[in-house]
């Protein structure tokens, strides 16, 4: 028997996200993304692991070495094998404690869980503002 899938379950997702951002590691940022994941930004828009991979090892090896990525949850919405969130996140970068609001972004995760786990399979943001 499956276990329910909970809040909790989805929010781990996230947290492996923000772990990995912290340590620089594209690898394990790209890791829970689907294989066929979509990532659409202001000027963005990726299409799979690789690419999202990618984008993060060019960010980390550059203007996005020593930053975090924040993201606190607003809203999560878990159905079955189906999880939505919207979150206030952002970037920190290095010597930054707080998250200026111009830098502010909603964000949309769409995860699925497929064969026991929970991949995104989409992610979207637009300014907070």
């Amino acid at each position: 028997m499956t276990a329910r899938p909970t809040e909790t379950d989805v929010q781990a997702v996230l947290d492996q996200i923000c772990t990995a951002w912290a340590a620089g590691d594209a690898d394990a940022f790209a890791a829970p993304y689907a294989e066929d994941a979509t990532v659409a930004m202001r000027g963005v828009f990726h299409q799979g692991r690789a690419a999202v991979r990618d984008h993060m090892a060019a960010g980390f090896a550059g203007p996005l070495r020593g930053s975090q990525g924040v993201d606190t949850p607003q809203d999560v919405r878990v159905d079955g094998d189906t999880a939505i969130v919207v979150s206030r996140a952002g970037i920190l970068f290095a010597g930054e404690t707080e998250l200026p609001a111009e830098r502010a972004v909603l964000a949309t995760w769409v995860l699925l869980r497929r064969d026991g786990r929970w991949q995104i399979a989409a992610y979207a943001n637009t300014p907070a503002q």
